[in-house]
């Protein structure tokens, strides 16, 4: 998997995610504390994890300069100028994520639970799993496809199988 797709997926995975998860969170949560979400933000300073996020507001003008682009080749020029504008006027829209996340976390963890993770991260077997966890991913991503194309012959060679018994080939 190259490194810009596993950036993507796992910048795409935590938008899902925060989407899905605030508004349960908000429902389910009393509001956080100012010092839960400043606890929150810390964490994920700690853990960089803005890098994940990142490249959300540039692929997405990307990906609708792109279509623009598609729809009228002619207005390449204008479109891409338009497309670098609004990178640098979205540049600032970053925190919102940001903040969003550091309400999600500051939602689903106390206090307490905030400021322990926090000391974690900031051990030394915390520091290895942030630096580590991309690696982890990529290789269980790797694994994980893997293993699921080996299943789906597995699935589909015992579907055929089934499927002659009966009289029928597949």
């Amino acid at each position: 998997m190259s490194g810009m797709l596993v950036i993507a997926l796992r910048a795409a995975a935590l938008v899902i995610a925060v989407v899905a998860f605030a508004g349960v969170a908000r429902a389910q949560q009393p509001q956080p504390t100012p010092a839960a979400i400043a606890l929150a933000r810390e964490i994920l300073a700690v853990k960089g994890a803005a890098d994940m996020w990142d490249p959300v507001i540039p692929n997405t003008i990307a990906r609708a300069r792109n279509m623009f682009i598609q729809s009228n080749i002619n207005l390449a020029k204008d479109i891409s100028e338009i497309a670098e504008q609004l990178r640098v006027e979205y540049a600032p829209r970053a925190a919102e994520l940001s903040s969003e996340v550091a309400r999600t976390y500051a939602s689903r963890f106390t206090e307490t639970e905030l400021k322990e993770l926090l000391a974690f991260y900031k051990s030394p077997v915390g520091r290895k799993a942030i630096a580590e966890e991309p690696q982890v991913i990529d290789a269980s991503a790797a694994r994980m496809l893997e293993w699921g194309a080996k299943f789906a012959d597995e699935v589909i060679i015992k579907m055929r199988a089934e499927m002659k018994k009966r009289g029928h080939e597949l």
